[in-house]
């Protein structure tokens, strides 16, 4: 059995709700289906593509709900199609696919492959769970390993990943450009700071998470 460090990983997902509709279509019909891939190295951070099929993932809009902050120009649209930058009118509008019509396809494929291929909830048939709690939502995934072994040796590769890092991280910038970054990169720095520092809570999620503690009669965040 190969070790988990000399595999590649691939991760895909039906979200579990619909805010994004066809391409030149009007109606949610399909979510922010998201894709991962893990690409190992041998010295540097690992290569991890994380990502929605649209401009920004529904949880940021949230997050701009939540802090009273107003989302940028190409986020959302309104039903007639016009710009939405209200966080807290998102029900009254659609997310915005990435590339166009390229982003509305991958959302489509991502939901077949994670969905009706497991036969499990795409299209109309997804449950949203913020609205419709206590509902089963079978929700869609699927999962795959490749075993670098099984096309070269598992060193090999992760030496020559490694290396495109550096030739992409060390190439020419353009003006005003600090540093050149990798999938992954910042997210893995994140997690070293905040291993060692804490992780921050707006204040809004803090009161939020107090409240729900308050509920269950549990103890609040210290």
């Amino acid at each position: 059995m190969p070790r988990a460090h000399d595999m590649v990983g691939l991760y895909f997902a039906v979200a579990s709700n619909n805010h994004l509709p066809p391409w030149g279509g009007s109606e949610s019909l399909l979510g922010t289906n998201p894709m991962a891939v893990a690409i190992p190295t041998m010295q540097e951070p690992a290569i991890v593509l994380d990502m929605a099929p649209t401009v920004a993932a529904y949880g940021k809009v949230r997050l701009k709900a939540q802090r009273g902050e107003s989302m940028p120009v190409g986020w959302m649209i309104d039903r007639e199609g016009k710009p939405l930058t209200d966080p807290k009118r998102a029900d009254e509008g659609h997310l915005l696919p990435i590339g166009d019509y390229k982003g509305y396809g991958l959302s489509l494929i991502i939901g077949l492959l994670a969905g009706a291929l497991n036969r499990a909830a795409v299209g109309r048939q997804v449950i949203d769970f913020v609205k419709e709690t206590g509902k089963s939502t079978n929700t869609g995934q699927a999962i795959a390993a490749l075993s670098i072994d099984a096309f070269m040796p598992a060193a090999e590769f992760k030496r020559a990943v490694d290396e495109v890092i550096r030739d992409i991280r060390h190439s020419r910038r353009l003006p005003g450009v600090e540093r050149i970054w990798l999938p992954g990169e910042q997210s893995h720095a994140k997690r070293l700071e905040r291993q060692q520092h804490g992780i921050p809570l707006p204040k809004a999620l803090r009161d939020s998470l107090d409240a729900v503690a308050r509920e269950l009669a549990i103890a609040p965040l210290e």
